[in-house]
């Protein structure tokens, strides 16, 4: 009868916890940082061998995963509401690394740059945020904020909120941006609508509209590149 070795009994150096401080980081797969993640498996398989069966539902697409929330990590026996936050949370933590990368002071000059600019904090996601970017006069990066947050399909804007904001920041320009969690990068008729509203209420503020970047996964369309705005 098959009996399952836990992984205290492995050979040290196939031990992800050993392996980690022995190898680095780098020398472990997928399946093993996610088992030292949960810490423990279930009473048929090991932290690894569950971690494993994980990925395996996802396609071992760590994109995937991170779209994914408690309730989907909960079905799997052995993961409990513990593991799940712990899971969700180092997630998160590569998703504020990727953010970090940006510098502060970025000069946007063109469309991908804004596009980079947002991508890490959107592209991952499964609902739809709206986003602003504030620029002074040298198109240097003030701040961003987050204007509205949604559900699959939509979120709601008020313009402002938005036009406050960039006055509070003294912003000369603003670039707007929202996420397609479809992945459908054709904007939407309600996309235009508020583009063009929000162009024109800062119009009479003495703010340009440079740009609205649509990102859906790792996509982008810009409406200044398409001559939408």
């Amino acid at each position: 009868m098959y009996k399952k070795l836990s992984i205290k009994q492995w050979a040290v150096e196939d031990r992800p916890r050993e392996k980690l401080l022995k190898k680095g980081t780098r020398a472990l797969s997928d399946a093993e940082l996610l088992a030292i993640l949960i810490g423990s498996g279930n009473a048929s398989e090991s932290a690894v061998e569950l971690s494993r069966r994980i990925l395996s539902t996802i396609k071992n697409d760590l994109s995937v995963l991170s779209k994914k929330d408690a309730s989907y990590l909960l079905k799997f026996n052995g993961i409990g509401e513990a593991k799940a936050v712990n899971i969700l949370a180092a997630l998160e933590l590569g998703r504020r690394r990727k953010e970090t990368q940006k510098s502060i002071k970025s000069i946007i000059t063109e469309s991908l740059h804004a596009a980079q600019f947002f991508q890490p904090l959107l592209e991952d996601l499964s609902h739809e945020e709206f986003w602003i970017l504030l620029l002074n006069r040298s198109n240097t990066v003030i701040d961003q904020f987050m204007v509205s947050q949604g559900g699959l399909t939509g979120t709601v804007i008020d313009v402002k909120i938005i036009l406050r904001t960039a006055l509070d920041k003294l912003a000369s320009s603003i670039i707007l941006c929202h996420n397609h969690p479809s992945g459908n990068l054709k904007p939407s008729e309600a996309d235009l609508k508020i583009t063009k509203k929000i162009k024109e209420a800062a119009r009479v503020m003495e703010i340009s509209v440079l740009d609205h970047i649509i990102i859906a996964h790792d996509q982008y369309l810009s409406f200044a590149d398409e001559g939408l705005i």
